[in-house]
This record gives C-alpha cells, structure tokens and sequence, in this order.
C-alpha cells in the first residue's frame, strides 16, 4: 500500500512495512512524525505504506483475544504478560496513545490490509492505516468484522459500495502479499521497518532522534535529486 504525503520526483521516499495490530507500529508512526515535525526538509518527503502480516498463518475468521495468544506464544503467568503489557502501553502513552490491549481481539488482518490498498486508491492510505490501528489497538475493535471495516473505512472517506465489494472478493490479495515480498527482499523480519531513500533501513520502534539523524543522512545522500 502506498500513500505518498506528496507526488514528488525529486522528494525524499519514505517506505514504511506495517501491520494494522503491531503495537510497535503505532509507536513507530508516531516517533517517526515527531522526527518529521522537527525535519529541516519535512515537505520534501513522500510516506509510502506497505502491508505486512506479522501472523499470515492466522486462520481467517478466528477471533482470540490477544492478551490469551500473547499467554500462549511467552508461556509466561497472566500477571508477567500483563506487565509486559503496561510496559508497552506505557510507551505508547508517552506518544500520546491511549493502548487498551487487554481487550485487543487477534484476527488475520489481510482484509484490513485489502481495504488499506482500496483506501490508499482514494488518497487515503495514511488515514485509513492510522484509523485501523487505533480501532485495534486502543478500541479493542475486531479488524476483520465487515461491518467494522465499512464503518472504519467510511469514517475516512472510503465509499461504503466500494469497501463492500472489495471484501466480499478477494480484490487486493496479491497487492499485499506483493507488500510483503518486497518488505522481505528489503530484509524485513518484522515491523515496523522502514526503508528511506530505498537505501537505509531502519528497523524496529527507534526514537524521534534516530529517525530524525536518519532523515538527516538519506535526505543529504539524495542531495542532488532535492536540489
């Protein structure tokens, strides 16, 4: 999926490997907008989205709550997952984001990921990822529910007819795992990962001033092409 803040040859590309229920990727997006706020160029650069699932084995249609599959996977006692729990929300929080993920629901997030391409065709790739990864993360809404993707989606613009007849085919399927080929020949592992200028690869939930010291260094490689 790709939504770009502008259509620009010559601006500095920012590729950006996402999954709808990452708690990291939320953190990530903000950390990296703090770094962009504070970017001399920040109106040179252009946002592409990318999906990426970081369970593609997850069977669609099932629905378990996350703090149970978190239990499962750590084989850890209720009371460690939950600190494990406040800790990342606690780092969520001190980017100004409310996590509510004792009540998170884990899905297959393809069809969320389908209507992301489907929203990014309107202009609305960024609105629609950020919408579903509150919807996830701190409402503890279902990101498979066909309903709730309409709802999600007309809330940011996205027809309703057309949310409706993407999801009940299979349009966009092999966009998103052409998302997610691409993210692995990148060296994508996991997400968020980032990859500016196509050239430097950052991986993981870093701080404003790594990202910020990031820009710094692919925007002045990419000189000649901003100038």
């Amino acid at each position: 999926m790709a939504d770009s803040l502008l259509q620009d040859e010559s601006a500095l590309r920012i590729d950006i490997w996402s999954d709808v229920v990452c708690p990291w990727c939320y953190i990530g997006k903000r950390r990296l907008e703090s770094a962009l706020a504070r970017f001399e160029h920040a109106d040179d650069v252009e946002v592409h989205w990318h999906s990426f699932q970081l369970d593609p084995s997850h069977p669609r249609g099932l629905r378990r709550p996350t703090f149970e599959i978190l239990a499962e996977k750590t084989d850890a006692p209720p009371a460690q997952v939950r600190a494990m729990v406040r800790q990342v929300s606690d780092l969520a929080a001190a980017e100004g984001l409310s996590y509510d993920l004792e009540h998170a629901v884990s899905v297959n997030t393809i069809d969320a990921h389908r209507l992301g391409h489907l929203a990014d065709k309107h202009g609305l790739g960024d609105r629609m990822h950020e919408r579903l990864l509150r919807a996830h993360l701190c409402e503890g809404e279902t990101v498979d529910d066909v309903d709730t993707l309409v709802r999600l989606g007309t809330e940011v613009g996205v027809p309703e007819g057309e949310i409706r007849r993407t999801l009940a085919g299979e349009a966009y399927a092999d966009a998103v795992r052409a998302d997610f080929a691409e993210g692995r020949r990148y060296g994508a592992t996991g997400v968020p990962f980032f990859v500016l200028g196509r050239a430097y690869g950052v991986s993981g939930a870093q701080s404003a001033d790594t990202f910020l010291t990031a820009l710094r260094t692919a925007y002045a490689d990419a000189a000649p092409a901003n100038r």
